[in-house]
């Protein structure tokens, strides 16, 4: 079985080709890709057709849909992702099967199970990534309701209206709710900003608060604002004088 990995980080592309081949020793990993221009590149010009496709979805160029879009693919794909429920439901109404990270053997060996069970249905018509695509940029924009949190071996998702805080600590992002309880999440600052309500403002590189959470702000050094939240949190929270506006103006918004 030939195998093709869409993947742009490094690590996780290892790991997840280690994991198939423990699972699939027979398997042949012919390639390992790291953005949609690449993988446009590799499908027109290879000559040799995978069997199978493992993608994450957002790419460092693109959403990796775009990809299946562009070019005539007739392979299955299984998407290894991050993202909410909300976007697995347009994969489950097209028939694709997806891994949510962090994946497992057990879900790499489920994966194949399903592949087998469905392969002599793929074929170009079943694909449809014109409307996956469309489907999953309509819900990116609607306002997400939770976010997914990893602890352990579970997973179960937090309401945003219980988050205080988002921020980044040693390259982790983590959250705290109102109740004072921390989670690491698997999105990035600028994920979340890009699919979570205005209700939350992004004060530096490090920081994501919930207007909820501000129980005040006041001046630091005359060039930036301190903000003190309403939970415990140890490490200041500055504003640059280049945002104190843009902030007021969030903050005195309903």
């Amino acid at each position: 079985m030939k195998i093709v990995i869409i993947e742009d980080e490094e690590l996780t592309a290892i790991d997840l080709a280690e994991t198939i081949l423990k699972v699939e020793p027979d398997a042949k990993i012919i390639s390992i890709i790291k953005s949609v221009s690449e993988a446009i590149g590799f499908f027109k010009n290879t000559a040799e057709i995978p069997d199978l496709v493992f993608s994450d979805i957002q790419l460092g160029d693109g959403l990796s849909f775009e990809i299946f879009n562009s070019i005539e693919c007739s392979c299955p794909v299984i998407f290894c992702t991050a993202y909410d429920e909300y976007a697995l439901n347009a994969f489950r109404t097209n028939g694709i099967d997806y891994i949510l990270k962090p994946f497992s053997e057990k879900t790499i060996f489920d994966a194949f199970v399903k592949y087998r069970a469905l392969k002599k249905t793929f074929s170009n018509n079943d694909l449809h990534f014109d409307h996956i695509l469309k489907l999953f940029k309509i819900q990116k924009n609607q306002e997400l309701g939770s976010v997914l949190v990893y602890y352990k071996d579970k997973i179960f998702p937090v309401k945003l209206d219980n988050i205080a805080i988002f921020y980044i600590e040693n390259e982790i992002t983590y959250l705290i709710t109102f109740d004072n309880t921390k989670h690491s999440i698997s999105k990035t600052l600028e994920e979340l900003e890009k699919i979570i309500s205005t209700s939350f403002y992004r004060a530096n590189r490090q920081n994501l608060i919930n207007r909820k959470a501000i129980k005040e702000a006041s001046q630091y050094f005359a060039r930036k604002l301190s903000i003190s939240l309403t939970i415990p949190f140890t490490e200041k929270i500055l504003v640059s004088k280049e945002k104190i506006s843009d902030f007021l103006n969030w903050l005195s918004a309903s």
